[in-house]
């Protein structure tokens, strides 16, 4: 995927990611298509810290999963069984 298809304010998060220190397991951000709709999907960086899920808007629709229960905030429930045709769009590759 270029960036040209990455939405402004999804590519915005991705530069703000590459400038923060270097997370392990490292970021990344994933597209799928849930409910008829591009979405973007950043797993959480560690332990008991929420997923986040967007709009190709950068609309925050909410936290699939993660937190203290690993079940997320409860406002995208069916996130995992409905989403589809995951990309990857960008993995931070630093060493």
């Amino acid at each position: 995927m270029t960036g040209d298809d990455i939405p402004d304010c999804i590519q915005k998060m991705i530069t703000r990611f590459q400038e923060e220190d270097k997370q392990n397991p490292p970021r990344r951000v994933y597209r799928y298509t849930y409910n008829g709709n591009f979405v973007y999907y950043v797993p959480p960086i560690c332990c008991d810290q929420f997923s986040d899920l967007y709009s190709s808007k950068c609309e925050l629709l909410g936290h699939p999963d993660g937190g203290y229960t690993g079940k997320g905030d409860g406002k995208v429930p069916d996130f995992q069984d409905k989403r589809s045709e995951e990309k990857l769009v960008w993995k931070d590759e630093r060493k």
